[in-house]
């Protein structure tokens, strides 16, 4: 195992070339997996224009808008670890909408709001036969969704604790738990260690 330190932009630059090159002329289902303090939404998003560029046509979809409903979320109180880890996403509305909808070609990029506690009402999004679906957030691999290209970002035990905001610490023994059952590190597609944002590190096989 290789760890070779690389700055953001380059890092957005090889991922694009890499996902824009993966699957031609079919869509694909792109999984961009960590904990908040990683940074997988701004990942994801980094990653739309210049996969344009490349000719694919991307779309970022934030899990955070496919939570479930707070009774339902909070159902064993707001900060229990577990409940958070096994019961806040709602991974049958982002397979159905999302990630295999009947129609490929319309996706929908949010179901529900979870500082309303609403359904967002989010209109439904194009998406070309060649198109590019990135699906951010935690949690998502090893589970019931599926993804053609998995990248998971990883923290080191004490970075993750050192960089989530104090009033989200309860949610730290979540991923551990993760990292110990499901270990995404072990087997996705693109591993990136993500202890200082700032500075990212591509995980490779040596």
């Amino acid at each position: 195992m290789m760890i070779r330190p690389i700055s953001p932009a380059k890092l957005v630059a090889e991922l694009a070339d890499r996902l824009a090159a993966d699957a031609p002329g079919g869509r694909l289902r792109v999984a961009v997996d960590g904990p908040a303090s990683a940074g997988p939404d701004p990942l994801a998003a980094a990653l739309v224009d210049p996969l344009r560029v490349r000719g694919r046509a991307a779309v970022h979809v934030p899990a955070s808008g496919f939570l479930r409903p707070a009774s339902l979320r909070f159902e064993f109180g707001r900060h229990n670890p577990d409940a958070f880890y096994e019961g806040w996403l709602d991974e049958a509305g982002l397979m159905r909408e999302v990630l295999d909808p009947v129609d490929p070609g319309r996706i929908l990029p949010s179901l529900w709001d979870p500082v309303t506690d609403r359904a967002t009402r989010a209109p439904y999004r194009e998406l070309p036969a060649d198109g590019i679906v990135l699906v951010s957030g935690q949690f998502l691999l090893g589970g019931l969704l599926a993804f053609d290209v998995a990248v998971h970002l990883t923290q080191s035990a004490a970075a993750l604790a050192r960089r989530t905001p104090a009033s989200e610490l309860w949610t730290v023994p979540a991923f551990a738990r993760y990292d110990d059952e499901v270990a995404p590190a072990t087997f996705a597609d693109v591993v990136v260690r993500m202890d200082d944002p700032r500075h990212p590190a591509l995980v490779e096989n040596a």
